[in-house]
């Protein structure tokens, strides 16, 4: 997939708010320390698209940028283009989701924005897949391993990235990469897609990309 444009849509403090384009969206959301903004941009190859900062979890709100791509070279056939029945370009949103586990808040704002999170999980019909971001230099996270599985108890489609992959050698990310299969196991028969990425390296970028394409391709072939 290629990214011909991204643009900043609107910043929304609840689903009522959020764009009424009945577009694909694809989520991101992480722990507030884990390089969210960072990816986003690496992906988008848009250095200041998201806004990076020092202080973890100054995303708030619900995040939407437009996106116009087109499908990798050869990924359908010609007879399904002529046909009408695959659209080239796409549009779709990229959601930036405020971060999860925020220490330095209080109870009730906490509360609050864990409350948006899973509001727009639960409840958004147009939401087609959430990109979950993991530390790959930790070890399982509880707060982590219970997110990831309260998503898989709310039929919540989901790919763990890890990411800052580049601060580790290949042996350390093999090691912690299992240590998280084997958490999920607990609770998985299935366990969800990991990708390793790295926003200094753009390790993964085409990986995810090629993730998504693959779901608008399934949403426009359903159509």
């Amino acid at each position: 997939m290629k990214i011909e444009s991204i643009e900043f849509v609107c910043s929304s403090p609840s689903l009522k708010f959020c764009p009424k384009e009945e577009l694909p969206e694809f989520a991101f959301i992480g722990r507030s320390n884990v390089g969210k903004s960072s990816l986003i941009n690496m992906l988008a190859a848009h250095k200041g698209l998201a806004k990076v900062s020092g202080t973890p979890g100054k995303t708030r709100l619900l995040n939407h940028f437009k996106v116009e791509s087109t499908f990798a070279k050869g990924i359908t056939a010609n007879s399904e283009r002529q046909a009408g029945r695959i659209q080239n370009p796409l549009f779709w949103f990229l959601v930036d989701l405020p971060g999860y586990g925020f220490a330095k808040l209080s109870k009730t704002a906490k509360a609050k924005f864990e409350g948006l999170i899973q509001s727009y999980l639960q409840n958004r019909e147009n939401l087609a897949l959430t990109f979950l971001l993991i530390d790959s230099r930790l070890e399982p996270q509880k707060i982590d391993i219970e997110f990831m599985n309260w998503l898989g108890d709310n039929e919540v489609g989901f790919v763990i990235l890890f990411t800052k992959t580049d601060k580790l050698s290949k042996t350390q990310l093999s090691t912690n990469l299992a240590a998280y299969q084997k958490a999920l196991s607990a609770h998985w028969v299935e366990l969800p897609a990991i990708l390793p990425t790295s926003a200094e390296t753009r390790l993964g970028r085409d990986e995810v990309l090629s993730t998504i394409e693959e779901a608008l391709l399934e949403i426009e072939n359903t159509r």
